[in-house]
């Protein structure tokens, strides 16, 4: 084998270099970014060419280190705004997609080498893949799936109440794998690939339109629904920001435009408040009243809920005693969205999917220098909810994932299959200070609204408040970064259950194990090809 010299080795790692920032570019600017606010949807379908490229280019051993690179490029780039949540956010999740992707693109090269015709098909099977996988267990996270960056495209989207984000992705990301797969041999390789490959060109095409068929076709009519008048309170502050005078005067603030929406002519079923919106903790200081402060301004909460007949739901950090594994009582804090009736608690939703390392770390004992380390940070660790709660008030049932909850499929599936008929997300990304931060949230409740046909709205600190119908089309949204209150009339849509809310992530799935099975074949295939 010809050794490469200095100025080749370098030129390649110019190239490459190059490829990796034009790939971290296109992925950013796929998504909501600082130039654009509702993210350029059209990069996307070519946003990974330069990593499957890469791949093909590159050695065993260089594929590890330029997809730590690209994993860390990427992630920095479009989740810029991490580093403000908490002092070690960004530099965690920097690392976690640093391994992913260190981990990913061998696989990527595997598929290429085992199958060098239709490596590609493998290459797309296992990017799908590892998009599901990445958002289960502890370090779950669902920012930045491919299929996301689509939102805005109604008629593609509609698929998810089938297949989920799974089937987006899938048409998403075939036409980068399937073009890097014809770049690699050059202008006359490419019209040679495009011959030979032409059929799975086709099946991706007529994929593309049925989906596009099926959009515009099958999007539900609620116009006969029942609907329900919900306010949707958009404070303008982080409500963790200070101490008892903020807590306060962020009381004063979500009263006034409460009283706002409660004094129109047509009074709300249902009034909002973003998760925490409310700082001290109501039970805890109705019960212990360690804290005459904190208890003063409880009871100012109470006196005006008790004042009104409209229900209230209120995001608070649900503090109680329990008992301990040593058998002593002390004190949990959950995230927890809490019903009102009359001033009266009538229901509690505990949050169920917290943020790793920055709400919830379980590897104390295992890993007690990164526990240390975020504790020092300030960070506020809380205990996970066991009960995928659904409210009813005022004629209509309807379940709260809390925060990033909303961005989980899996999540707003249960809520629903336990009889949810709207899903009503509280929200907290005012720390961030950052539109696209908010719009990259928002987008990903779109999709909730059409895999499951029901209503979604979002009650948040700084924005986005919006409603969004079971078609997922935003049907209003507030002025970000205001102090405001947005009341809308939303759909109560039941009629139609989906394939997705019947069977979930089934597709993503398939994608796992049809990986896994292409990958070992080839394996199995080529140790017996080297036999014969």
């Amino acid at each position: 084998m010809k050794k490469k010299g200095g100025r080749d080795f370098a030129l390649d790692f110019l190239i490459h270099s190059l490829a990796v920032v034009l790939a971290s570019f296109l992925f950013a600017a796929s998504f909501p970014n600082l130039l654009f606010v509702n993210g350029f949807p059209l990069l996307a379908w070519i946003a990974f060419v330069p990593v499957f490229w890469l791949v093909r280019r590159i050695g065993w051993t260089a594929s590890v280190l330029w997809g730590a690179f690209y994993g860390y490029a990427a992630y920095g780039l479009y989740n810029y705004w991490l580093s403000v949540f908490h002092p070690l956010a960004g530099m965690i999740v920097g690392i976690i997609y640093l391994g992913y992707f260190a981990l990913l693109f061998p696989l990527l090269k595997a598929a290429v080498v085992l199958f060098p015709r239709k490596g590609y098909i493998v290459q797309l099977l296992i990017w799908v893949a590892y998009e599901y996988l990445r958002i289960r267990g502890f370090v779950g996270y669902a920012y930045g799936i491919s299929g996301y960056s689509q939102w805005s495209v109604l008629p593609l989207i509609q698929i998810a109440d089938i297949f989920g984000v799974w089937g987006v992705c899938a048409l998403v990301v075939f036409p980068s794998a399937w073009l890097a797969g014809g770049f690699e041999h050059g202008r006359s390789g490419f019209l040679a690939f495009l011959q030979r490959e032409s059929v799975s060109l086709a099946v991706w095409s007529f994929a593309l339109i049925a989906a596009f068929a099926y959009g515009f076709t099958f999007q539900v009519d609620y116009s006969g629904a029942p609907s329900k008048r919900i306010a949707l309170i958009q404070h303008n502050t982080d409500p963790w920001r200070g101490g008892i005078t903020a807590y306060r005067e962020n009381f004063l603030t979500l009263k006034r435009l409460s009283e706002e929406a409660l004094a129109q002519e047509l009074k709300p079923d249902l009034v909002v408040w973003s998760e925490t919106a409310f700082v001290p903790r109501l039970y805890w200081h109705r019960t212990y009243r360690d804290d005459p402060d904190s208890y003063v301004l409880v009871k100012e909460l109470d006196d005006f809920l008790a004042s009104t007949t409209v229900p209230f739901l209120i995001g608070n950090d649900d503090g109680r005693k329990e008992v301990s594994a040593s058998g002593e009582l002390e004190r949990v804090d959950y995230n927890a969205a809490i019903l009102f009736e009359a001033g009266v608690e009538k229901t509690v939703y505990r949050k169920l999917h917290l943020v790793p390392f920055t709400e919830h770390f379980p590897y104390e004992r295992q890993l007690p220098v990164i526990y240390k380390a975020l504790r020092d940070a300030d960070t506020h660790f809380w205990k996970k909810g066991s009960e995928a709660t659904v409210f009813e008030t005022a004629g209509m049932r309807f379940s709260t994932p809390i925060c990033f909850e909303d961005t989980f499929g899996y999540l707003s599936r249960r809520f629903v299959r336990a009889g949810a008929e709207l899903i009503v997300n509280i929200t907290n990304d005012a720390w961030a200070n950052s539109l696209p931060a908010q719009m990259q949230h928002a987008t990903m409740a779109v999709f909730r609204a059409v895999e499951n046909r029901r209503t979604v709205v979002r009650s948040t600190a700084s924005g986005q408040t919006c409603a969004i119908d079971p078609n997922g089309r935003i049907i209003a949204m507030a002025e970000p970064f205001t102090e405001t209150q947005l009341t809308v009339d939303v759909p109560i849509f039941t009629a139609r259950r989906t394939l997705y809310t019947w069977y979930g992530d089934l597709w993503a799935w398939l994608f796992i194990a049809a990986s896994a099975l292409a990958l070992a074949g080839g394996v199995v295939r080529n140790a017996l090809q080297r036999k014969a």
